[in-house]
C-alpha cells in the first residue's frame, strides 16, 4: 500500500510539474507575442522620418539635377514656382516600398500632370539593373532615378520609403514615411491652385557626392572618427604606422535582406566572419562603419548584442562617412595603408579581402 502510495504521489507530483512548465512555456510564449505584437514597424518608421525631416519643413526644396534610368535630366530648381513635387525614395529590398508601390503608380497616372512625381532609389545596397527589373514588375511610368547619395543627404533621408513634398513655390512642406491620411492630407494640399501672390524661391545648392569621394591612391584629409567605445582612430595614419581596415554595412544587412537580397545578406555574413579573424592581427586596425539608414543608437545596442562582431564600431548617422568614402553598396571595405592613402576600396562580391590586407600589411 504504501508503494501505491508512493506511485501515486510520484504521479502527482509530475503531473504537477508538467502544468507548471506548461504554464510558463505559455507565459513565455505570450510574453514573445506580445514583444512582437509592440514593434510597430510603421510607427517606427514615421516617427524616424517625422524626427530627420522637422529642420527641412518650410525650407527651399535642393536645387539640383538628376538623371532618370531612361536619360531624361530633371532640374529640380526649374520646377519650383511651377510645379509642385512629389519625390518617394525606395529601395527593391525594402517590404513596405513594395506596399505602397501600386497607390504610388495611382497617383501618378491620376496626378501626374499637376505634380512631379519622382520614384528615387535610394541606391544603397541597390543597383541600377535591380530598379530596372522592379520598375517593370510594378509596373512603374513615374520617372526614376538612383541616387548617388546626393539626395539622400539633402533631404535627411532616414528610412524607405521616404516621403517628400515640396510646394510649387519650392518648400518643402512633408516628410513621412507612412501612406496615410496625413500624407493624403498633404497631397491634396499641394494640387490647391496657387495663390495670385504666391511667392518663389530659390532651391537650396547641393554638391555632387561623386565628384567629391576619395578615390584609390587619394590622401586621406584630415579626419578622424571616434567610436561607440569613446576611442578616436586617426583616419590619417599620422599617429601610427599601422593601415587601417573600414568595413561600411548595415545593422538590417544580414536578417532583413535575407530574403530579398540573400547574395547580398551572406556578403555581409562573410565580411563580418572575415573580419573578425583578420582583428587578430595586430598589425591591422579595424573599424566598421554602420549605416543610418534605419538605424538610431539601440539598433547598435541589439545588434552588437545577437551579432559576433570583434571590432570597435560606430554609427554613421548623417553619413558623412558614406559620402566621403563613396559608398553606396554594402559591404564595403575600405583599406588606408600607413601613409593615410586609400589602398583599395573592395564591394560586396570581392572575396580576395584577406589577400587584399595582407598586400596593405608588407
Amino acid at each position: 500500500m504504501r508503494i501505491t502510495n508512493t506511485r501515486l504521489s510520484v504521479t502527482l507530483l509530475l503531473a504537477v510539474l508538467a502544468g507548471y512548465i506548461g504554464s510558463v512555456q505559455a507565459t513565455e510564449a505570450s510574453d514573445q507575442q506580445k514583444a512582437d505584437q509592440a514593434y510597430d514597424q510603421d510607427a517606427d518608421g514615421e516617427q524616424r522620418a517625422k524626427a530627420a525631416g522637422e529642420s527641412l519643413i518650410g525650407q527651399p526644396g535642393p536645387e539640383l539635377s538628376i538623371t532618370t534610368l531612361d536619360g531624361d535630366t530633371i532640374d529640380l530648381s526649374a520646377l519650383y514656382g511651377v510645379k509642385p513635387v512629389y519625390i518617394k525614395f525606395w529601395a527593391t529590398w525594402c517590404v513596405p516600398c513594395r506596399q505602397q508601390m501600386p497607390g504610388f503608380q495611382a497617383f501618378q497616372e491620376a496626378h501626374g500632370d499637376d505634380i512631379q512625381v519622382i520614384a528615387v532609389n535610394t541606391g544603397y545596397a541597390d543597383t541600377e539593373e535591380s530598379a530596372r527589373v522592379y520598375r517593370k514588375e510594378m509596373g512603374l511610368t513615374m520617372p526614376i532615378t538612383v541616387d548617388d547619395g546626393t539626395l539622400a543627404e539633402a533631404l535627411n533621408l532616414r528610412v524607405t520609403p521616404q516621403h517628400v513634398l515640396i510646394d510649387r513655390s519650392g518648400h518643402i512642406t512633408h516628410i513621412g514615411h507612412r501612406d496615410d491620411q496625413a500624407l493624403e492630407q498633404a497631397l491634396q494640399a499641394l494640387l490647391k491652385p496657387a495663390a495670385p501672390s504666391s511667392a518663389t524661391t530659390e532651391g537650396a545648392s547641393v554638391e555632387n557626392i561623386d565628384s567629391n569621394a576619395l578615390t584609390v591612391g587619394d590622401a586621406v584629409p584630415d579626419l578622424a572618427v571616434t567610436t561607440r567605445a569613446g576611442n578616436t582612430i586617426d583616419l590619417t595614419r599620422a599617429t601610427t604606422d599601422k593601415p587601417l581596415g573600414m568595413v561600411f554595412f548595415a545593422t538590417w544587412c544580414e536578417s532583413y535582406l535575407a530574403e530579398s537580397q540573400p547574395d547580398t545578406s551572406t556578403a555581409c555574413r562573410r565580411v563580418r566572419e572575415t573580419v573578425n579573424q583578420l582583428s587578430n592581427d595586430q598589425n591591422v586596425q579595424w573599424v566598421g562603419i554602420i549605416s543610418g539608414l534605419w538605424t538610431k543608437d539601440s539598433d547598435v545596442e541589439s545588434y552588437l548584442d545577437t551579432t559576433e562582431t570583434a571590432i570597435p564600431v560606430l554609427l554613421d548617422a548623417e553619413g558623412d562617412l558614406h559620402r566621403t568614402f563613396g559608398i553606396r553598396q554594402i559591404p564595403s571595405v575600405v583599406l588606408i595603408d600607413a601613409d593615410g592613402k586609400v589602398a583599395e576600396k573592395l564591394g560586396p562580391q570581392d572575396t580576395a579581402l584577406a589577400e587584399a590586407v595582407e598586400r596593405i600589411s608588407q
